[in-house]
């Protein structure tokens, strides 16, 4: 999924002018990296805003245009308003398609419903991670990671050595040798009550 962004240079800079800008309709927004100078820019405020709600903008390489000149960027920072629904500020960083990028990308769990952890035994889908941060090179990088839970059974953990990982991505914890647990399936209190009743009333009745 490839995602293009575009915006116009930023000449005037301090508080007051980014107050006017946002007064306009726009965010003040910063590109940095590579072997190039930082450069100011400002976007349109409402696209960047609904572009945002894309889970794939944060982790994916964005095409941005800035003057009809396209560069590879990540997102890599966002200021939000403390209560209005308003895009303060973003930062990217340029991206160098032969040096390889960290990143946080989503976990997306599937087969949940038929886990015997869920289907027989009752218990409850607990997420211990939600992202992971991995390393690749930008044409590598995906959109998300899924985690199957098809074969997870109650008790049971998945930690970060047991996701299929797409080729050329590997996680940062694991490299370092820290193997954290990803997800597990917990039994309630409520069910596990119900079998300790169920087989009490099975003792009393022999």
């Amino acid at each position: 999924m490839k995602i293009e962004i575009s915006a116009d240079k930023r000449t005037l800079q301090g508080k007051g002018a980014s107050r006017r800008l946002r007064g306009s309709g726009k965010v003040p927004a910063i590109i940095y990296g590579g072997d190039q100078v930082a450069q100011s820019i400002e976007m349109d405020h409402n696209d960047l805003y609904h572009k945002l709600k894309l889970e794939a903008f944060h982790a994916s390489v964005l095409s941005l245009e800035v003057a009809g000149k396209k560069e590879s960027v990540l997102l890599r920072d966002i200021q939000m308003h403390p209560y209005k629904q308003q895009v303060l500020h973003v930062d990217f960083q340029r991206v160098d398609k032969n040096k390889k990028i960290h990143m946080k990308v989503p976990l997306h769990f599937i087969n949940a419903e038929v886990a015997p952890g869920v289907k027989t035994s009752g218990g409850i889908v607990s997420h211990i991670l939600t992202e992971v941060d991995i390393s690749c090179l930008p044409d590598d990088l995906p959109e998300f990671i899924s985690v199957d839970l098809a074969e997870l059974t109650a008790g049971h953990t998945l930690h970060l050595s047991d996701l299929v990982m797409p080729k050329g991505v590997e996680t940062v914890a694991l490299s370092k040798g820290d193997n954290l647990p990803v997800v597990t399936i917990v039994i309630p209190r409520s069910v596990l009550s119900d079998e300790a009743g169920s087989e009490g009333a099975g003792a009393d009745k022999k």
